[in-house]
């Protein structure tokens, strides 16, 4: 396993705030948080970060295929998870 790059005091705020508590959420976040985020361009983190700043409920929407966010970029991060963890979606 490649080893990560030390996280800096923003990141680590981010990677605080990933921890839902609900395993549906967690179910698609953790594995991304553990492999993915720190080595994630910029852009990418920050979109991971306004990611976080939805409310649990829509998230879940989101992952259900129930709704999808308003910000393509979130998007993409939300199939991107979402991928992650189901394999190709299409």
């Amino acid at each position: 396993m490649s080893t990560q790059p030390e996280p800096t005091n923003e990141q680590r705020r981010v990677i605080y705030q990933a921890r839902r508590g609900l395993k549906e959420l967690d179910f698609y976040i953790d594995p991304y948080v553990k492999q993915y985020y720190l080595t994630a361009d910029e852009d990418e983190q920050a979109t991971f970060a306004k990611l976080l700043t939805y409310e649990d409920p829509d998230l879940l929407n989101y992952f259900m295929n129930q709704d999808t966010p308003d910000d393509a970029k979130v998007s993409e991060l939300v199939l991107k998870l979402k991928k992650l963890q189901h394999g190709d979606l299409s």
